[in-house]
């Protein structure tokens, strides 16, 4: 068949600009940033809307949508399906942005998955429009040719497909609670001194009796707790600026992806240049290793991506003396100071110095509360590893199957069972 024996595209509405906002206002405008490379939804910086709406363009939760632009290089996103999230806000479907729309009997879900192949990706890439901004359109979309199933096999193709980014979506929503968490304990107990202005104030204890007891009764007179100490984040870790790699050719044997400030926002090295494995072992980026753009996004991460090289513009963030969630979190209290600055500065990509790191001042607790501060806020960042190294599994599995599901290469009782064995 051809999609467009099953399905329509349905055009966005072109939203006024005027009416744009950064402010809530339950509305939010669908734009093609809200589509992950490889396909799914993303969510990101939302663009408020505060004009009129038609109702005919308010997106309900389950809608599948595709974007026709694109402005990255290699269209990363372009012609790939999303589903629209449940959400407190309603999404506006917004121009550029395609509404799947059935015809015929024929599964959604499985529609949407299909739209997520590569056999449907490259006729995509084939097809497109334009240089610096990408284009596809409904006609050419529609004129993609599968192997249609039954409807009941459809529907299991699909199921099994959504088992998994079910798992991984449960992930990344339960990794958000546990960041909130640690960071909350960790503003309270170093940088707010939650418990021992509690202390000095006569209130009662809100941590457990052999943690309460470990905190200090009073403040000294440099307003920190009495017994800790103060130094600066680049006295506590060391930042190692990454090299001005070159790309490697093609078909010269080994390589390394290159991990620039592109493949840390996206945590992914897809599309990322092929580099030599013949640097220094110091420069060889592994799976949990703190890494921090210094310079245009200011982003810092644990990396979950494949072994890679580092790049210019990006610090590997090491430390000997204190847990890799201490210095973590340190940076990650001093980030709105470091985007500030990077903003001041008149280039087109700001960025902070050395001496920025050595005025930023980290505040060092005694051992026995660092000790229990690992066991919880430890703990919480050591699941969120856990989570993000279970749903990567999940979904080069998932990667794994759709092309094979997709052609019957694989039988559908057989995918069931990789995915009851992986859960």
């Amino acid at each position: 068949m051809k999609l467009a024996d099953v399905i329509d595209i349905r055009h966005g509405f072109a939203f006024r600009g005027e009416f744009f906002s950064d402010s809530p206002t339950g509305f939010i405008l669908a734009t093609p940033g809200n589509f992950a490379i490889g396909g799914g939804f993303r969510s990101g910086k939302a663009k408020y809307y505060n004009g009129p709406v038609p109702d005919e363009y308010c997106l309900s939760e389950g809608d599948i949508i595709v974007t026709m632009t694109d402005l990255s290089k290699d269209a990363d996103t372009l012609g790939y399906s999303a589903s629209v999230p449940a959400s407190a806000n309603t999404f506006l479907h917004n121009q550029r942005i395609g509404k799947i729309v059935p015809k015929g009997n024929i599964n959604l879900r499985f529609i949407y998955w299909l739209m997520r192949t590569s056999a449907y990706r490259d006729e995509i890439l084939a097809s497109y429009t334009g240089s610096t901004v990408k284009h596809t359109s409904p006609s050419r979309i529609l004129s993609f040719q599968f192997d249609c199933p039954s409807l009941e096999d459809q529907g299991r193709i699909a199921s099994i497909l959504d088992i998994l980014d079910n798992k991984i979506d449960l992930n990344c929503r339960t990794n958000e609670t546990l960041e909130a968490m640690a960071r909350a304990l960790f503003q309270d107990w170093f940088v707010g001194f939650g418990p021992t202005r509690a202390k000095m104030a006569g209130q009662a204890a809100y941590l457990a009796p052999e943690i309460w007891k470990l905190f200090p009764d009073r403040l000294d007179d440099e307003e920190k707790p009495e017994g800790w100490t103060v130094e600066p984040v680049d006295n506590v870790a060391s930042f190692l600026n990454g090299l001005a790699l070159q790309k490697y050719p093609a078909g010269e044997g080994a390589f390394l992806p290159a991990i620039k400030i592109a493949q840390l926002r996206s945590e992914s090295t897809h599309s990322a240049d092929r580099v030599s494995v013949g640097i220094p072992c110091e420069y060889v980026v592994e799976e949990g290793d703190i890494l921090f753009s210094w310079s245009g996004s200011l982003l810092c991460k644990f990396w979950n991506g494949e072994r890679g090289a580092l790049n210019q513009h990006l610090f590997k963030v090491t430390s000997g003396r204190f847990p890799d969630w201490f210095i973590f979190e340190w940076i990650q209290h001093y980030m709105p100071d470091f985007q500030a600055i990077a903003e001041s500065k008149a280039t087109t990509m700001g960025h902070i110095q050395r001496h920025h790191l050595t005025e930023s001042l980290v505040t060092i607790p005694s051992s026995c509360v660092m000790k229990q501060a690992d066991l919880i806020i430890g703990s919480h960042i050591r699941k969120i590893k856990e989570n993000h190294k279970e749903s990567r599994n999940l979904s080069e599995l998932r990667d794994l199957l759709l092309p094979r599901l997709m052609s019957g290469e694989i039988r559908i009782r057989d995918a069931g069972k990789m995915v009851e064995d992986a859960l």
